[in-house]
């Protein structure tokens, strides 16, 4: 039998706890800015093996590894001029770099999926680096939820999708951000962006003066997580650019944005921002996508949201939500 599952608020004794079960191979939810990650040490293979059978996450799509600080995570992924520039400028932050790995690495090949590269982050969450800083060891963490499933911002969302399939959750409240990290792959002479996310294309563009990539989904050989084509998604089906209710499905949620956005006539509105504050809708999103799946309505209908800024990152979560579903072990 699973030993019950644990919820701490932020405390010393907490974090000490917390990381005392990451060194012993046990699973770990936390907080970061961008959502709840389920994190395990990145060089115990067992202990990640743990993450892919409490997601039901298949092997052959990689983790992100997290580190309290850059140097740290160049012990293990080879930083070029471009990789420099970006974490100087984005970490800690909402920014992953998927990076050429280092021979001499001992992050298990699990974490990785076997490819010769790594996905690395330094999260801004001051909890999440002090349990990094603590547990003094790479920790692996995808988003704290079933896979496929809609990602977690609150401790109570993680308890709900995962229960006693992780040892502990970390409770710091709910997270800033609200959308995974932006992932950019650095492993060739092009800059591709992997998956939108807190930190735009415009603004990677800013810093490296170069065209950015935008990569095709992959439910075969995905290069980092939130790359397949069926992800982030809730039970009940969603329709995209909303702007009436559909008679054909009847009942439905609306997740409204900005001030035009009609809204009359839908069972329940539920607001991503009434001011059309990119922002804003980014933090609300899968809170609200929680909320919309638990009411008793027949589908989620979802008002249009301009594609610039974190518009992007937002219409992409919500076209892997709104996508076909497969099978739980053939998504992420």
């Amino acid at each position: 039998m699973s030993p019950a599952l644990t919820i701490r608020p932020y405390s010393e004794g907490a974090l000490a706890q917390a990381a005392g079960k990451l060194r012993a191979g046990e699973l770990v939810a936390f907080p970061t800015e961008t959502v709840y990650g389920l994190g395990a040490d990145a060089t115990n293979k067992d202990a990640v093996a743990g993450i892919f059978a409490a997601k039901q996450r298949p092997s052959f799509n990689p983790l992100i590894s997290h580190f309290p600080d850059r140097d740290a995570a160049a012990r293990h992924a080879v930083f070029d001029d471009r990789a420099d520039k970006l974490a100087a400028a984005f970490w800690p932050g909402a920014l992953s770099l998927v990076l050429p790995k280092r021979d001499d690495s001992d992050i298990c090949e699990l974490t990785t999926a076997g490819l010769p590269s790594i996905a690395v982050r330094v999260p801004a969450h001051d909890m999440a680096r002090a349990l990094l800083r603590a547990a003094d060891r790479p920790i692996a963490a995808p988003s704290a939820n079933r896979s496929g499933r809609i990602s977690p911002t609150m401790a109570g969302h993680v308890a709900a999708s995962l229960g006693n399939a992780v040892s502990m959750i970390l409770d710091g409240g709910p997270c800033g951000v609200g959308l995974e990290s932006t992932v950019i792959d650095l492993t060739t002479d092009r800059v591709v962006m992997l998956r939108p996310g807190g930190i735009t294309a415009e603004q990677i563009k800013a810093v490296l003066d170069c065209d950015i990539v935008m990569a095709s989904a992959d439910d075969n050989a995905p290069k980092s997580p939130g790359m397949m084509t069926s992800h982030y998604a809730p039970g009940l089906p969603v329709r995209l650019d909303a702007t009436e209710p559909d008679a054909n499905i009847g009942d439905e949620v609306l997740l409204a944005f900005g001030p035009e956005c009609a809204t009359r006539g839908f069972a329940k509105v539920l607001w991503l921002s009434k001011t059309g504050d990119d922002r804003e809708a980014a933090a609300n999103l899968f809170a609200l996508l929680h909320q919309a799946d638990q009411s008793r309505v027949k589908g989620i209908a979802v008002a249009p949201i301009p594609h610039q800024g974190l518009g992007i990152a937002i219409n992409d979560r919500m076209k892997r939500a709104a996508a076909p579903r497969i099978p739980a072990t053939d998504a992420d």
